[in-house]
């Protein structure tokens, strides 16, 4: 089996981090989300990933690089344009063959992997598959009904009103009858060739489509508040692991600091990870906190939010949650006169003062 792993959107819901850098290497607990995929595929004994790039290939390239430090061997794929998921698969042929395949989306985590989907694919030799969680808000999603099996009967993008409340996980299974679907669609109403139609045309055709529901949990980590959600669930599954330097300062429960880091007269409280050769001075770092490497916090208190390599945060007044702060970004008072906020804000940035 072979796997492709698409990493080709704008990530327009999470500007403006994604101005600068893919959504796909925003970072979980202090790893890339792409990452967290690429290593999901391997577990399951998958080690032939094409990953399919957009306008950030570079980027992805730069990070990844041919996959052999993940034990993986890695192609890239460009698609030509972002026309859809099922433009991707069919922009990929030329790689995948007839080759079965999973089909993975980059900016999804699902914590406890898809080991259990490859080999129930592998043992059904249907001819697609597809992963579904129950949600509490199936109208946001693509929706799947089932028959009393779990076979496919009808698929529905966004329903206002659903016939079930089982969403479409991003991670799909396709024999080569794939291509026959691919194929014969057309675009949809947004122009884009949707993977939900794909499978439709299967089931429409009597094909063999399947299900999987996952009793974990998964994040599309698309929005703020999934980032924060996904760094949240992934730093509990941590141990404590202190590889720093700590003076004078006080860890408690399920705290990661990495090589080179300095902790002093601090607090630090988790589930938490502290990058390496970053310095948290007088300050306290409470639960759900990934910081980055090569960070300097002085003076600050910070909770449930990711900060960035390179940032320096200093006498921040008040305490900072609920945040995703970027890389290279200065964070302090100002000794100018008359006192004021003072703001270099990039596009669609939020800024909230109280």
């Amino acid at each position: 089996m072979k796997a492709i792993l698409l990493a080709g959107g704008k990530g327009t819901r999470l500007r403006p981090i994604t101005h600068t850098s893919a959504k796909q290497l925003v970072p979980v607990a202090n790893k890339p989300v792409l990452f967290f995929g690429i290593e999901a595929i391997r577990d399951a004994g998958i080690h032939d990933i094409g990953i399919v790039v957009g306008d950030t290939a570079d980027e992805i390239r730069a990070a990844v690089g041919d996959g052999s430090a993940f034990g993986v061997r890695v192609q890239y794929i460009r698609q030509s344009a972002p026309l859809g998921l099922a433009h991707a698969v069919r922009e990929s042929r030329d790689y995948l063959g007839d080759s079965p395949f999973v089909m993975y989306l980059g900016d999804n985590l699902i914590l406890h992997g898809i080991r259990a989907l490859v080999n129930e694919f592998r043992a059904s030799q249907a001819d697609a598959q597809i992963l579904l969680a129950a949600v509490p808000n199936p109208s946001s999603f693509g929706v799947a009904e089932l028959d009393e099996n779990g076979r496919v009967l009808r698929l529905e993008e966004k329903p206002a009103q659903p016939r079930s409340d089982l969403a479409l996980v991003g991670v799909y299974m396709f024999d080569r009858a794939i291509w026959d679907a691919v194929a014969a669609i057309k675009p949809s109403g947004r122009g884009e060739l949707e993977i939900t139609d794909a499978i439709q045309w299967l089931v429409d055709a009597g094909r063999d489509v399947r299900s999987h529901l996952i009793s974990g949990w998964w994040k599309d980590t698309g929005k703020l508040e999934d980032m924060l959600e996904a760094n949240r669930m992934v730093l509990d599954t941590f141990a404590t692991d202190v590889r720093g330097a700590v003076e004078n300062s006080t860890i408690t429960f399920k705290v990661v600091i990495e090589e080179g880091a300095r902790i002093v007269n601090s607090t630090i409280r988790g589930p938490a990870i502290i990058g390496r050769d970053t310095v948290i001075d007088s300050s306290f770092i409470g639960p759900f906190t990934a910081v980055s490497h090569d960070t300097r916090i002085v003076r600050c208190e910070i909770e449930h939010s990711i900060i960035l390599e390179n940032s320096v945060l200093t006498d921040v007044p008040g305490r900072i949650c609920d945040s995703l702060v970027g890389k290279n970004v200065v964070v302090g008072p100002s000794d100018h006169k008359p006192r004021a906020y003072r703001f270099m804000l990039g596009d669609a940035s939020e800024v909230r003062i109280f």
